[in-house]
């Protein structure tokens, strides 16, 4: 299936189709063979990506990998039997944050937000492109998705960030805070155990701009672990963009003081 933006097709004998009639189906041979493709036909290399469900492609694109859990100690181990893989297509928009950076002051911190697929990491990408030429910039780059490295060459332009890519979080904070001398760090996908990371920043005078997933103001209210972001003070602004069909679209604009008031 090749799913866009408002529609999805099928892939048949005779090209892309609406309907799923005739569509052409991957056995599990097939599948395994893509699998081994995906991870350069090192499936053991790529151990840590695939506890966390993906593997990073060349370019900046992201393969969600659907199986059996292998679990050991109650953590998950590996996965087997893959049944599905889900390759998200990577973009590059350069100018999409013109908008943003016209109506905020990133030195104050921005914690953008929004439900998959809304464009925070399209966003977050090109932020950091137009930041790193006026200051000191560290992208955090978790999953490689943000400069899209491989084997050390950027495939994104990230302007002149200093990169760290496959740090976890809680790593790539502190060694951006201590030895790299940001005035900012950028990095996507916060969640509630990144607190001690975004309050180091905060503590060092270093902004913070990042992405987590939230769809809407209501529910960022109602995420406790969220709202603990907030308390760090590493966030003068919250952003909330658009749905799928709207992604990249800033729909509100909130000060963090707001959801304390």
């Amino acid at each position: 299936m090749l799913r866009c933006r408002d529609s999805a097709f099928f892939i048949s004998q005779n090209g892309l189709s609406d309907t799923s009639d005739n569509s052409l189906l991957l056995g599990m041979r097939e599948m395994s063979e893509i699998f081994s493709a995906i991870c350069g036909y090192s499936v053991y290399s790529k151990q840590k990506e695939l506890v966390n469900g993906y593997v990073t492609l060349r370019g900046g694109c992201r393969a969600g990998i659907c199986g059996t859990a292998v679990s050991d100690g109650g953590k998950l181990s590996n996965i087997r039997d893959i049944s599905s893989i889900n390759i998200r297509i990577a973009s590059e928009i350069k100018g999409c944050s013109e908008e943003i950076l016209k109506v905020l002051n990133p030195m104050n911190g921005v914690l953008i937000c929004g439900a998959p697929c809304s464009g925070k990491t399209t966003l977050l990408r090109d932020i950091a492109r137009v930041l790193s030429g006026r200051a000191c910039v560290s992208l955090i780059d978790s999953r490689g998705e943000l400069a899209g490295t491989v084997a050390g060459e950027r495939q994104f332009d990230v302007g002149l960030c200093d990169v760290l890519d496959g740090y976890d979080r809680r790593s790539g904070f502190e060694h951006a805070v201590r030895c790299l001398s940001p005035d900012i760090i950028i990095c996507d996908e916060l969640g509630a155990d990144d607190f001690d990371s975004v309050s180091l920043a905060a503590s060092s005078g270093v902004s913070v701009i990042a992405s987590s997933h939230c769809p809407g103001l209501p529910e960022f209210k109602n995420r406790p672990k969220l709202l603990r972001l907030l308390e760090s003070s590493a966030f003068g602004h919250v952003v909330f963009l658009g749905s799928r069909s709207e992604a990249g679209t800033i729909k509100r604009v909130i000060l963090s003081d707001e959801f304390f008031g």
